[in-house]
Formats: structure tokens, C-alpha cells, sequence
């Protein structure tokens, strides 16, 4: 948010304040990365352009600044719903769009597929309920292989992520590989997410207060 990595608590975005985090002497994002390699040998970064997903331009310089400074990394970025069209950029093979469901309505949804880019779905819920046209729960087939079950009232919280909704989609959609994001406390959940059968899970607080760190990291492949 404004150039800054900031502390995302419950998606109460209008409250979130610039991270303070023992692995980082500042929140610029390259220094926030800086730290968290230094945690782990991460291969993925998922970076959520708050500016624009609340409206305000679109901090494209931040993630060209990113993907140039570290050209080793993949970037998931969550800035909303991208042009539709093929337009091309140095970091293009580097970035990869993440579209949230709190970005769409059901008009934009079945241009999904004319982004021109591979793209990650992320379902966005609230409390329970999903943010977005209820109808993307219908139309799997415009669905990616990858889709994050995002749980934005969970982000922060320590209040734990919701395992059964993510059993629930895993059961029910076994052609796609669900990512775990929101409330992740310690070691054991995300023990207790892999043998649900999640592909990959986000992770932030828990790294910045020192619940997980670099043993655990190393107990589990990171890509």
C-alpha cells in the first residue's frame, strides 16, 4: 500500500499500517523480500497491489522494481482484473496475474479467458461468504489449475485457516490445485493442510512473529 508492505489484519484495508517485522529494518518491499529469503529458499512471492484493488493507480513500478531485483523469483500479483488484451512486458513470464473474485462482477466474468495471460483464480471470502458473482462457484470450467481459497476476514488473525472449506473444494474440484491463504498459525496447521491435500498455502504473519520459522521451512518443499 502506498509503496509500502504493510500488515494485513481481518481485510480491514483502510486500517493496515506499515509492517514492523524483525526480518526487515524497513517495509520497503525489497527489504521485506530481502528478509524473508533469508527465512527460506522461496521461489514464489504473492504481492497484493492494495492500491489497486481499492481503486487508487496501480503500483506497476513496485513489481517492475521486485522482479527486476530479483530476477530468480516468480511474482503472483493480485491488483484486480488486468486489460484484456495481450500487451507484453519485460516481467511478463516473471509475473503472473492473480484475479480475485472481489474484483469481478458477472459481466466480467466470462472475459476471463481473453486476459491473454495465464492467470490464478483466487475465490475471495468474507466470514464465510464468498465476495464476488456467486456464479464463478458454477463455472468451473472457466476456473485455472491454480485458485486460492482466500480468506480475507482470516488474513492476520492467528484465528487459523478454515480446513473445511478447503477439504470441501479439494473433494469436490480434484482436477485444480487449491492454494490455503488466511490465518495460518504454526507448524502444525500447515502439517494439518497438507494431509488435506492443499498445494500450497500464503503465508505472512506467522514468518514476521517468528511462528514459523526457518526448521519448519525446511521440512517442506518450496516452489
Amino acid at each position: 500500500m502506498a509503496g509500502q508492505v504493510v500488515h494485513a489484519l481481518r481485510g480491514q484495508r483502510q486500517a493496515y499500517q506499515p509492517i514492523k517485522s524483525p526480518l526487515s529494518p524497513d517495509p520497503s518491499p525489497v527489504s521485506v523480500v530481502r528478509g524473508l529469503l533469508k527465512l527460506g529458499n522461496f521461489k514464489t512471492v504473492y504481492v497484493a497491489d492494495l492500491d489497486a484493488l481499492m481503486g487508487i493507480s496501480p503500483q506497476m513500478a513496485v513489481i517492475e522494481h521486485l522482479a527486476a531485483t530479483f530476477p530468480h523469483l516468480h511474482f503472483w500479483m493480485d491488483r484486480g482484473l488486468p486489460s484484456m488484451g495481450r500487451k507484453t512486458d519485460s516481467t511478463c513470464e516473471q509475473v503472473v496475474s492473480v484475479i480475485g473474485s472481489e474484483s469481478m462482477t458477472e459481466k466480467t466474468l466470462e472475459g476471463l479467458a481473453l486476459t491473454g495471460r495465464p492467470y490464478i483464480l483466487s475465490l475471495d471470502f468474507r466470514d464465510g461468504q464468498l465476495v464476488g458473482p456467486l456464479s464463478i462457484l458454477k463455472t468451473v470450467d472457466l476456473w485455472p489449475g491454480r485458485v486460492i481459497l482466500m480468506n480475507l476476514s482470516r488474513v492476520g488473525s492467528f484465528d487459523g485457516p478454515d480446513f473445511s472449506q478447503a477439504a470441501h473444494f479439494i473433494e469436490q474440484y480434484p482436477a485444480h490445485h487449491f492454494v490455503a491463504a488466511g490465518g495460518i498459525r504454526h507448524a502444525q496447521d500447515l502439517d494439518d493442510l497438507l494431509e488435506i491435500g492443499v498445494a500450497a498455502v500464503l503465508v505472512a504473519s506467522a514468518f514476521h512473529n517468528g511462528a514459523i520459522g526457518r526448521d519448519t521451512l525446511n521440512r517442506f518443499n518450496q516452489g
